[in-house]
């Protein structure tokens, strides 16, 4: 296998029209290639700027989870830390995480941020959302949002050999006249439930679990809604840390 590491988005767009395979930190491909056989062209990102950017309000999809710091929204950074091992996270890539895994650990975060996924074709970049990203499992260039209030994360432990665990994420973000808006991610098994509501200021936590409730959220288990309704309440009470 020849692995080919551009160092600009032209190179990278080449690589990809010349069919190579993109690659990140290999964790989750390894296995299938020694099963399967390796490809002849393969393709890391790893030397692309643009794919290697930790800020406020973007994430290359290239970055090693061990790199996610504070530097991102408190959502993002909590849920890298809580990723596999040690050692996972210095191998294993954002874009890995999202397009390649099917445990999508970063995906409730980032849909809690309402991030934007900037994507790379043979034919150029352009922007998509995460449910075509999901889907279609593209090229992650990198993500983009907008800075929150606030955000919080939980991941419950996970038991051994059964349904992945229940992640929690949610991010509150200040809108024009005062007004506020509150948007909460579920991963119950394999599935991410999204839900949005305005919260003004002096909404209490109960009336946004209770439009919360009016969303696809409301398919939840009450098991899922134990964790949800401190997170909510602490968010909407708390400190303000993003």
């Amino acid at each position: 296998m020849l692995l080919r590491l551009p160092t600009s988005v032209p190179e990278a767009q080449q690589c990809l029209a010349d069919g190579a395979v993109p690659i990140g930190g290999a964790t989750l491909l390894w296995a299938t290639w020694q099963r399967d056989g390796f490809p002849e062209l393969a393709v890391s990102l790893r030397q692309v700027p643009e794919a290697n950017v930790v800020g406020p309000e973007t994430l290359g999809g290239a970055v090693l989870l061990h790199r996610i710091d504070a530097t991102v929204p408190d959502v993002l950074r909590l849920a890298a830390a809580t990723i596999g091992t040690g050692a996972v996270r210095r191998t294993a890539t954002v874009g890995g995480n999202i397009v390649g895994s099917t445990l999508r650990c970063l995906l409730p975060p980032a849909l809690a941020l309402d991030a934007r996924a900037t994507v790379l074709e043979p034919d150029g970049v352009r922007e998509a959302d995460l449910a075509e990203v999901v889907a279609k499992r593209p090229v992650l260039l990198g993500l983009r949002w907008r800075t929150p209030l606030a955000s919080a994360y939980r991941k419950l432990p996970a038991e051994p050999g059964g349904e992945p665990p229940l992640v929690v994420a949610s991010a509150l973000y200040a809108e024009d006249g005062g007004r506020r808006r509150l948007r909460v991610a579920v991963r119950d098994g394999y599935d991410v439930l999204t839900g949005t509501t305005r919260c003004d200021t002096g909404t209490g936590a109960g009336d946004a679990l209770g439009a919360l409730r009016d969303t696809a959220l409301g398919d939840l288990p009450a098991t899922a809604w134990e964790t949800v309704r401190p997170q909510v309440t602490g968010l909407l009470e708390g400190s303000g840390r993003n």
